[in-house]
């Protein structure tokens, strides 16, 4: 079940969103399989480290960072991926592996590629590992607020 520190913060912004269950799976691309999504549509949420502080990189499952696109975009010296060890306990209940991607939720910064908003809706994990949540990448966006990067920054940086 979704966790429920999610749910209320999605009840509390009046956000529509569903769930959607799936068999376990390890890497976002498997889970975009077993739950029968589109891996442009399921959106991975890989915790970052800008300048050593923890942001949310969300990004879809087809997708790797550019931690070089992510590192200008966000004015930092360093990006790199964080360790698990780094994070965990900044998430509550959530398991490892099934981070939501809603920063002011953990108080963390959440760039997103614009490669998502090309899809009506996005899915995510709800940090549950066996369930996602699905909404509209529009809600999404004006929830979420993230920086999103775009082609241009990307070729700019390329």
């Amino acid at each position: 079940m979704a966790e429920q520190r999610v749910v209320d913060y999605l009840d509390h912004h009046r956000v529509a969103f569903s769930t959607c269950r799936h068999p376990p799976a390890f890497t976002a691309q498997e889970i975009a399989e077993k739950a029968h999504i589109s891996g442009h549509n399921l959106a991975k949420t890989v915790v970052v480290k800008l300048d050593g502080k923890l942001a949310l990189c969300i990004l879809p499952a087809t997708e790797r960072v550019n931690f070089s696109q992510l590192r200008h975009a966000a004015g930092s010296h360093t990006a790199e991926l964080a360790a698990e060890e780094e994070f965990a306990s900044a998430f509550g209940h959530c398991e490892l592996g099934a981070t939501p991607p809603f920063g002011d939720l953990f108080g963390l910064p959440v760039f997103a590629v614009d490669s998502l908003d090309k899809g009506s809706f996005v899915a995510f994990n709800s940090g549950d590992s066996s369930e996602l949540l699905v909404m509209g990448w529009q809600d999404f966006h004006e929830l979420v607020h993230p920086v999103v990067l775009s082609r241009q920054q990307k070729a700019a940086i390329a």
